[in-house]
């Protein structure tokens, strides 16, 4: 993974992982986060192609939602599932919070690119979208970077940090989201 490619390498697995969830991108940032340590890449350029591959995800996935959001409007099909009040409804939510979620995305394992599927059909605009998935991007892999740093001694120790994270989050996730279900279940058998 080291040498000329390794940067693009580097950029394609963070871009991946906004457009494709299940890809394990943050595995490859600590891969090289312990080349870093070791000198075999530079800091900055590491830190400059996973921050750079996760934004240009969040561009294709805002694209994407843009392109989504204008075919849910017109779409038979999604206008049996979801009414009209209710694409409203969840637009107008999204315009409310959306913010906060792009904001926080790189902590929500998984489900970071339907965030900016989202933001895009919802209407948010794109600088917007770009400047707070961005600057969340900066952050975590600022976090990973420096654990990686903290731990380069011993590689499977990292990895299995990082994937205590992953799974614990992606837990932690999946109980909002059955709590939210759970909720809207409750409230459409009251009514």
């Amino acid at each position: 993974m080291t040498g000329p490619g390794a940067p693009f390498l580097l950029f394609g697995a963070a871009f991946i992982e906004y457009v494709f969830p299940p890809f394990p991108g943050d595995l490859l940032v600590v891969l090289g986060a312990w080349y870093a340590v070791h000198g075999e890449l530079s800091w900055p350029v590491v830190y400059a192609a996973v921050t750079g591959g996760a934004v240009a995800g969040a561009w294709a996935d805002h694209r994407a939602g843009v392109w989504l959001g204008a075919r849910l409007e017109h779409s038979p099909v999604a206008a049996r599932v979801l009414s009209v009040e209710r694409l409203a409804s969840f637009e107008a939510a999204y315009r409310r919070w959306g913010s906060w979620l792009l904001v926080f995305n790189r902590f929500f394992p998984g489900v970071r690119g339907f965030l900016f599927l989202a933001a895009g059909a919802s209407g948010i605009p794109l600088a917007r979208t770009l400047l707070l998935g961005g600057l969340s991007a900066a952050v975590w892999n600022g976090l990973l970077l420096g654990a990686g740093a903290l731990v380069a001694g011993n590689l499977e120790e990292l990895v299995a940090l990082v994937d205590r994270y992953t799974r614990t989050a992606a837990l932690l996730l999946g109980v909002a989201l059955l709590v939210v279900l759970v909720r809207a279940l409750w409230r459409r058998r009251a009514r």
